[in-house]
């Protein structure tokens, strides 16, 4: 997927968080959207999701040369620490239901999955009972292991120990060139795979 901003800008209340953004994500590169805490990342990121609008300025999808006019959250997926998991739900049950509205990447079963995830043996585990690395791990997998054109990561370590870490890197690596990858981070640990480094701090408004 690609994406296109022109002019595009956003602000809180009276705050301008970035603005004069004018750019282009292409199809199937990866990109690192660093900058200092409160420039942006995270709402930029929320922005492609349609999580956030712009204030200002447009943005515009396309795919397959086709351009977006409705609904491209159909061909995103997203994990980020703060987007919370229904704790109600078994493992299994969480990506039996995930899985019934997006299609499996290649030709992966949810349970080679779960296995590749390190989580094997907790799939009838309720997830209010799974650590904050174990809740990642399931947010990166069934982002990861969807088959959508992009991929949105916001700070995709987080609470992740080395071993965790080590597996992230290997499932990056294992779908880079496959598709549009956008990652918001400042640690290089997480977006290494990364080809572009756009520091949302260079784009203020004047």
């Amino acid at each position: 997927m690609k994406i296109m901003l022109q002019d595009a800008a956003k602000r809180f209340n009276q705050n301008w968080i970035f603005g004069n953004m004018t750019c282009v994500f292409e199809n199937k590169k990866s990109y690192a959207i660093t900058g200092s805490n409160g420039s942006g990342k995270s709402t930029l990121l929320q922005i492609f999701f349609n999580f956030q609008n712009l204030s200002t300025g447009k943005i515009s999808y396309e795919l397959d040369a086709n351009l977006l006019s409705e609904n491209p959250q159909s061909h995103i997926s997203f994990a980020a620490p703060y987007l919370d998991l229904p704790d109600e739900f078994t493992l299994l049950e969480i990506f039996n239901f995930h899985f019934s509205i997006k299609k499996i990447y290649g030709d992966n079963t949810i349970e080679k999955i779960i296995a590749e995830a390190g989580l094997s043996g907790n799939e009838n585990k309720q997830l209010k009972f799974f650590s904050s690395g174990m809740k990642q791990r399931v947010k990166l997998a069934l982002a990861v292991f969807s088959d959508t054109p992009l991929l949105l990561l916001d700070e995709p370590c987080s609470n992740l120990d080395e071993q965790g870490i080590t597996w992230y890197k290997n499932l990056m690596n294992s779908i880079y060139g496959k598709k549009t990858i956008i990652i918001a981070s400042n640690s290089i640990e997480e977006y290494s795979i990364c080809d572009n480094v756009i520091c949302i701090s260079d784009f203020r408004k004047n």
